[in-house]
């Protein structure tokens, strides 16, 4: 099945951002679009807005004037679902109640040809239940741009239950015309994304919420140690808290209540005072004018140990032998069976994230996972009431000799990036087992979708086969809600043999 000719008109029902969004994309591809929106005159002034985008972009040499002019003589706002009969492709992006898109999609039904494709562009809601009130709906499919669908390349093709299979391969077909890049999956809750991506807002939030450290210092170690280009905090406040909440919690109530989704109740209070991030000027941050720009806890320089013993490697966190070296600091290595730790010189432990927590051992400080612990410009480290005041002076002096900031937070189980990445990538293989997507897909999607380092499945292997699970069993040994319980297929990954090395 091949993509839709370009002569077919494209259709987009909705004038907001995201439609306006859409139909500029298929525009630019070819197609002849028509716009329509139930308020009079929306749609005529999208076509105005798309006009102006198209010109910006002629300013700036990204579209030639000709293609400018051409595009605007196949662009047309219509005044009446009746006009669209002549359509092969129609996409939805109007509210997001089910009872709307179903209506709409009822009426659209009897106007169009047989084999005209319909899609929603929902976020949230079933693809299934979407079309489960059409005659036919093996020609309905979701189509899940994200915003702003012209930039952003990612696009979620997603197979309803009644979805025929030709259906879905038209509209995947046609997003790469596109210029798109499409990943096809199943009708799950939240699809790839919005799914996969939870543990990454839940928990730092989760450690905000344990009083182990303040927004501005978890986003600055998500950033400058996890390598992701925002932290949690700015980044739904660049969202609006409403709109992350509202995700959230959709996912939360699709999954009947699955405690591995479980909404933040401190970002409830944050919407309920309607601080909703940067369009109201006020969120977990202040962007008022002249407000005080929040900063993260950075530890006061200490003097870095004269050497370190390094037992058994240190796992993920192998690279910091060299750069120890690097700094003038002797190493000496010690084989261990199940070593992953360093050995300061006042008699304390250093050891990597792993899911426990400082008080259950002697003197011993945790630092945390960092995606590249050359490039990484902050870690974090964790200590408790028990940890000797001189061995955390010498691990802060050691990493700060590597050029790092560091902060020190609570003594909490798996730390910032630590417990993060390792939901993330239980997630990942749990939607994967259940047929959600291909590995491929998935880490295509969370790179692509919300600008992630690395997909789940890169950073699994960069981390290695038992790493996300020991951290997340670990975790759930001391919070035994479910929320940490690794996932079967993280268990059978982490357990199976590797056959090209003969390993478990």
């Amino acid at each position: 099945m091949t993509a839709l000719d370009l002569s077919s008109p494209v259709a987009v029902v909705g004038t907001g951002t995201m439609g306006q969004g859409i139909a500029q994309v298929a525009l630019v591809a070819g197609h002849p679009v028509r716009l329509y929106d139930t308020v009079p005159g929306r749609a005529r002034d999208a076509v105005a807005a798309i006009g102006a985008r198209l010109d910006r972009l002629v300013a700036k040499d990204r579209l030639s004037a000709a293609a400018r002019d051409a595009a605007l003589t196949r662009l047309r706002p219509v005044d009446a679902l009746t006009e669209l009969a002549e359509c092969g492709l129609v996409v939805e992006a109007v509210l997001e109640r089910l009872d709307v898109k179903q209506r709409l999609f009822g009426e659209l039904e009897e106007i169009v040809a047989e084999d005209c494709l319909l899609a929603t562009n929902t976020s949230s809601l079933s693809v299934t239940a979407i079309g489960g009130a059409l005659r036919h709906p093996g020609r309905f499919v979701g189509l899940h741009f994200f915003n702003p669908a012209p930039l952003l390349p990612l696009v979620e093709v997603v197979s309803g239950f009644a979805t025929d299979v030709t259906s879905a391969t038209r509209a995947y077909e046609t997003a790469r015309a596109w210029g798109k890049t499409p990943v096809a999956c199943a009708d799950t809750p939240g699809f790839i994304v919005n799914r996969i991506a939870r543990p990454f807002y839940a928990e730092a939030f989760a450690v905000y919420e344990a009083q182990a450290a303040d927004p501005a210092t978890i986003d600055a170690v998500l950033r400058e140690c996890g390598g992701f280009k925002m932290g949690a905090f700015e980044l739904t406040d660049l969202i609006g808290q409403d709109v992350n909440e509202s995700v959230t919690h959709s996912v939360w109530q699709s999954f009947f209540q699955d405690v591995r989704f479980t909404p933040s109740l401190a970002q409830r209070r944050l919407v309920e005072s309607g601080r909703l991030g940067r369009k109201t000027g006020h969120g977990w941050y202040d962007y008022a004018d002249g407000a005080e720009r929040a900063e993260p806890h950075t530890a006061e320089k200490e003097q870095p140990p004269a050497y370190v013993i390094a037992e058994g490697g240190l796992g993920p966190a192998a690279e910091l032998l060299a750069l120890i070296r690097e700094a003038g600091i002797r190493v000496r290595e010690e084989e261990e069976d199940h070593g992953t730790r360093l050995v300061l010189p006042s008699g304390g432990q250093l050891v990597l994230a792993d899911g426990q927590t400082s008080v259950e051992f002697r003197d011993v400080v945790y630092f945390d996972l960092a995606l590249d612990y050359r490039t990484a410009t902050r870690v974090a480290l964790s200590a408790s009431q028990d940890t000797s005041p001189q061995t955390l002076a010498e691990a802060t002096g050691l990493f700060q000799a590597l050029g790092k900031d560091v902060s020190v937070i609570g003594d909490i189980p798996g730390m910032i990036v630590a417990r993060a990445v390792a939901r993330i990538i239980d997630l990942a293989y749990d939607a994967v087992a259940k047929g959600v997507a291909t590995e491929e897909d998935v880490d295509t999607a969370m790179r692509l979708g919300v600008n992630y380092p690395l997909g789940p499945f890169e950073w699994s292997r960069r981390l290695g086969r038992d790493v996300a699970f020991d951290i997340l069993d670990e975790m759930h040994e001391r919070d035994p809600s479910g929320r940490y319980a690794p996932s079967l297929a993280l268990y059978r990954h982490a357990y199976a043999t590797d056959k090209r090395e003969g390993t478990s």
